[in-house]
């Protein structure tokens, strides 16, 4: 072999190496830390009498955490009840006056419609029948209006059944229970407050799923896919994490001003969001960590 051909084959193995290198290297990108949080809210509004969490707790779902005062709930259904019991009565009365009045437009009605047939055979004189078509149309009336009246009572029976489960369901509320199992991370009003109806009484975040979001370039977007797993390098710690890329922004953005230098905020850049179990709850809210792809 000529030396001429040794160089050109040792050159060539080296260009290979080095772009091999190139390919499997991994990089790095930062991002915050961010867990589900949601602002637990007072359905019902009122004096808070119990308040059973502190910042910093971990609480369950379905969690009782607050009692608000449910007094005055109590005397409106009370309220409700017998005006209810009141309604009740009258519908009754009311039906056994549409019976009444039925019963009575159906009985003259057959007994026109027969004085009729015997007004054709000349066997009953015309004012008789013209007495019994006034009083049908009397009859007739009357049913029309008790009917009206029968209507009247079951809709506000209707009514006040309906208002009778609003009252029963701000009692319901009035029991503040926990959303989603995770920490109080704050806590906006203290035992003996009054708080306003749909008011936020404290923050719960949770931290055994959270979801990091970077930024990568248009380079890097054949390199990244849905379910591919990531490694994540929390701030202070040597331990590490995996994380799975759970999305990718079909559209770029300008690159986040809190991410990179001035000089690449104008980049073009798409965002790609990592999930992070973290059962151990080693990441919290906020906390800055590498993500290695």
């Amino acid at each position: 072999m000529t030396k001429s051909l040794t160089v050109l084959l040792f050159s060539m193995i080296i260009l290979i190496f080095l772009s091999c290198s190139g390919n499997g290297e991994k990089k790095i990108f930062t991002g915050v830390i961010e867990g589900t949080t949601v602002e637990i809210p007072a359905l019902t509004g009122g004096q808070i009498r119990q308040l059973l969490i502190d910042t910093g707790d971990q609480v369950n779902e379905g969690q009782v955490i607050a009692q608000i005062d449910t007094t005055d709930l109590h005397y409106q259904r009370q309220q409700q009840a017998a005006a209810l019991t009141e309604t009740k009565v009258q519908e009754q009365l009311a039906t056994t006056n549409l019976n009444r009045s039925k019963s009575d437009y159906q009985y003259v009605q057959k007994k026109y419609q027969r004085f009729l047939e015997l007004l054709k055979k000349q066997s009953v004189p015309k004012q008789t029948v013209d007495d019994l078509k006034n009083q049908l149309q009397n009859v007739e009336s009357a049913y029309k209006t008790a009917n009206q009246q029968f209507s009247s009572i079951a809709a506000r029976r209707a009514q006040l059944e309906a208002q009778n489960k609003i009252i029963l369901k701000k009692i319901h509320d009035a029991t503040i229970t926990a959303p989603l199992s995770g920490i109080i991370s704050n806590k906006y009003y203290e035992p003996g407050e009054a708080i306003p109806s749909f008011g936020p009484i404290a923050e719960v975040i949770d931290l055994n799923e959270v979801w990091v979001k970077i930024y990568i370039s248009e380079t890097m977007l054949p390199q990244i896919k849905i379910g591919q797993e990531v490694t994540i390098i929390p701030d202070g710690t040597t331990k590490t994490l995996s994380g799975t890329v759970s999305w990718i922004s079909p559209k770029a953005e300008f690159t986040p001003k809190t991410i990179l230098t001035p000089e690449t905020r104008t980049s073009l850049v798409y965002a790609v969001k990592i999930i992070i179990q973290n059962k151990e709850q080693i990441l919290k809210q906020g906390m800055p960590v590498a993500v290695e792809i």
